[in-house]
């Protein structure tokens, strides 16, 4: 099989597409043929290392979408259509920027839908971390207000189209004004990051918002904290920035009072399989656009990478093993 492989941390150059055997799921293990995966953030860190606990050389890939190719207990049927994310993906085992996978039968979601790869492979952990901050990390109630830092990210686009679906009013940053535009033509009220983003939504919304989704990361928090309202939650979710830790935290001084901080990162077993099948079912019947997505041949990951670190495009990018 193909397979996009790590062999040291540092530079992208190190990411290169080699030929492997087809692995053997072991005991509780399934192999799926992958369809489609998406890049993740997660995988930028590992490239130029900033991920721990990894060994090298790698195949990376956090999520893959596709169908079961051999389950030896005969549990999933060969051609079941499923994804599977995180639990070690592309860190501690060889992930999804492959043709063939093999992960734990825990971690499989299967579903059914007649979308397209590229849009299939796109949705998996971007709903899981969408979904799950929402719920889990905000508990944001149908008419609340939320406010995405980070807006045009595919993390940003998905949690505010999930966030409107749910009757939200929703706020949403971006530093350059195409993605105000991008943001403002799907319902959105975007405001321009230009630091100070609190004094901006307050103008709009004196009180502050219910819910704020941190993706941006250290650098924007303390401003975020500013534009929540009393007894309103700061979920941080993402790390765009790549700035992970705060020097000289001090609570008292960063947290307004009755103001909450939280964060969220979830795994495959957070996102029901319920959810992402009606997910799915809405996209396909045009009720629901989570993001806009861009695919890329297994062949051309180093660029897809560029991309994503550039942020040339805004939404999900999607890698093809198979085109």
């Amino acid at each position: 099989m193909l397979a996009a492989r790590l062999d040291e941390p540092g530079s992208i150059d190190n990411l290169r597409i080699v030929r492997l055997p087809v692995p053997v799921p072991p005991k509780d293990w399934v192999r799926l043929r992958v369809m489609a995966f998406g890049l993740n953030r997660s995988e930028y860190h590992s490239v130029h290392g900033m991920a721990e606990g990894m060994t090298f050389p790698r195949v990376l890939g956090i999520e893959a979408t596709g169908v079961i190719d051999l389950d030896p207990q005969g549990s999933l049927a060969p051609g079941t259509q499923a994804v599977t994310m995180m639990g070690g993906m592309g860190r501690l085992f060889d992930g999804g920027y492959a043709q063939y996978v093999v992960v734990p039968r825990s971690q499989v979601i299967t579903f059914h839908s007649d979308l397209p790869w590229e849009v299939l492979g796109s949705v998996p952990e971007t709903l899981q971390t969408a979904h799950g901050a929402l719920r889990t990390g905000l508990d944001l109630q149908p008419g609340q207000s939320l406010l995405v830092r980070g807006g045009t990210s595919a993390l940003g686009l998905a949690a505010a189209a999930l966030a409107l679906d749910a009757g939200c009013r929703v706020y949403a940053t971006s530093r350059r004004e195409a993605g105000l535009e991008l943001l403002r033509a799907r319902g959105v009220a975007p405001i321009l990051d230009d630091g100070d983003v609190a004094s901006r939504l307050r103008q709009e919304q004196p009180d502050g918002v219910d819910a704020v989704l941190e993706l941006v990361g250290v650098p924007t928090l303390r401003d975020s904290l500013a534009a929540t309202a009393v007894h309103g939650t700061v979920c941080f979710s993402g790390m765009l920035s790549d700035s992970w830790t705060i020097r000289d935290f001090y609570p008292m001084d960063w947290i307004p009072n009755g103001v909450r901080l939280t964060t969220y990162a979830g795994e495959a077993d957070d996102l029901p399989a319920e959810v992402l099948q009606r997910v799915l079912e809405r996209i396909e019947s045009g009720d629901l656009d989570l993001f806009p997505v861009h695919s890329y041949p297994l062949s051309e990951i180093a660029r897809a990478h560029e991309d994503m670190a550039s942020g040339r495009h805004q939404g999900k990018l999607v890698g093809l093993p198979w085109a």
